[in-house]
């Protein structure tokens, strides 16, 4: 096997790519192709972000104000209930592939 150079021509004329169009429909696509292979990749660090964040916030209104708001149950709850549905999700995605292994 050897390297063997191709004359190719000058491309010509401009792109029909625009980054911001183009740009959100590709990562949706991307994240569809995720969610059905593999969830928990989106779902687990989306939950973890609303815990951080929910327990971050409940730890910093005991130390100011020596009471748990709202705000923070419910960040922590969302966390819960986006996990859950990354669990659910994962099951789905391991039914569909499952009767598909080959012999």
């Amino acid at each position: 096997m050897r390297f063997e150079p191709v004359d190719a021509a000058a491309r010509v004329g401009r792109s029909k790519i625009r980054l911001g169009a183009d740009g959100v429909g590709f990562f949706l696509i991307l994240l569809k192709v995720i969610t059905i292979f593999s969830p928990l990749r989106i779902f687990l660090p989306v939950s973890l972000a609303a815990f951080v964040l929910g327990a971050g916030y409940a730890a910093w209104t005991i130390a100011t104000q020596s009471h748990v708001t709202n705000s923070s149950v419910l960040l922590i709850l969302l966390s819960v209930l986006i996990f859950l549905i990354g669990l659910v999700s994962e099951q789905i995605s391991s039914l569909r592939f499952e009767g598909k292994a080959s012999p």
